[in-house]
């Protein structure tokens, strides 16, 4: 059985947390004097306040338990296996804080893929080992394997992917977990396009999992910068203990809470995403500028054009922006562009038009 703890830096696992003063009672209050905040309110209203008791003068609750609930009856994941953070970025770097001693341990990632993973080990001066995808953009498993030792804490799969929008085998991403000998951490950003089912599935059967999920994708909210965690509740009591204590704000709480209410908003605009992004690949193959066109499981596509920095600086000359990928890993010469709504779609594809014309 796996043993999370053997993997775990010793400070952390030493670490006495802050203990804020919304931690040291349990229950419900109705006066507050105990966190030295202004009693007498804020001057901005609170949005969709109605119900939940706390004002934008209070501290919020420091494990977000209303929303965990919602979240845990959509999900199908219980309360404590569920962490929630300042996007997902935050979970990825209490992770690495949690797991990987600086200089010594190392991660392993397989580019292309999100940047932030790299980025934060930086950040956390932990060594990066690149295991690059298969020309086909799936994972080189007999690599990976080969690759780890006992100091490789984190292994980062992205699926869907990102930049290349593909989702991974579900064969090799279990493999991974059963033969890694650290964390195995799926990002799934984009998992609610996907035809893939989610990786979340497995965490009632191994130790050494870690689900990455957000509602800045299809839930709409990339403002509001809140990210999930599933993962066994051992893993999840030490990404609590290592957080800030009220690090998700009171207002994010309860917009995503009002936001969870509306799911079949959520589901059709997925629904017309998917139908969109069908609609763009078949435009985009009429365009002859347009050499290739890769597989999609993802809100983007990721396209081979002629000419990719031209045809982007042109694009942006137009106040239409893609992303050019050219210069990333097995990306030569590709766009990531974005499905829009109808109209930016079409506004895109009349800009290619005329840039081939």
């Amino acid at each position: 059985m796996f043993d999370v703890e053997s993997i775990i830096r010793q400070n952390v696992l030493n670490l006495k947390p802050y203990s804020s003063a919304r931690d040291e009672f349990k229950g419900e209050a109705s006066v507050f004097l105990d966190a030295n905040e202004n009693s007498f309110g804020s001057p901005v209203p609170l949005p969709l306040g109605e119900g939940l008791g706390v004002g934008l003068n209070r501290y919020p609750d420091p494990l977000q338990k209303k929303l965990k609930e919602k979240i845990s009856s959509i999900k199908g994941v219980p309360p404590q296996n569920i962490f929630l953070g300042n996007g997902s970025d935050e979970a990825i770097d209490v992770l690495f804080r949690i797991f990987c001693e600086p200089k010594v341990d190392h991660v392993i990632i397989c580019p292309p893929t999100y940047g932030m993973y790299e980025v934060s080990a930086n950040i956390n001066d932990v060594e990066v080992r690149r295991i690059n995808l298969l020309p086909s953009f799936e994972l080189d498993v007999e690599r990976i394997l080969e690759s780890f030792d006992k100091h490789s804490k984190l292994l980062f799969i992205c699926s869907p992917n990102n930049p290349t929008a593909n989702s991974f085998h579900a064969d090799d991403v279990e493999l991974l977990i059963q033969k890694f000998g650290g964390i195995v951490v799926i990002d799934e950003a984009y998992i609610n396009y996907s035809r893939q089912k989610s990786a979340i599935r497995l965490l009632t059967e191994y130790e050494n999992v870690v689900v990455l999920q957000t509602f800045s994708k299809a839930w709409g909210l990339a403002a509001l910068r809140l990210g999930m965690a599933f993962a066994p509740q051992i893993i999840i009591d030490y990404m609590n203990k290592v957080k800030p204590p009220y690090n998700i704000n009171q207002a994010t709480q309860q917009l995503a809470i009002g936001a969870l209410d509306n799911i079949d908003w959520v589901n059709q605009h997925i629904r017309e995403t998917i139908a969109g992004r069908k609609k763009l690949e078949d435009a985009l193959q009429q365009i002859s500028l347009v050499q290739k066109i890769y597989s999609s499981d993802a809100n983007f596509i990721l396209v081979k054009v002629k000419e990719a920095q031209a045809t982007y600086d042109y694009l942006v000359s137009l106040g239409i922006i893609v992303r050019d990928r050219s210069k990333v890993a097995l990306c030569e010469g590709c766009l990531r562009i974005t499905v829009g709504t109808e109209s930016e779609n079409r506004a895109l594809l009349n800009a290619l038009n005329k840039f081939q014309a």
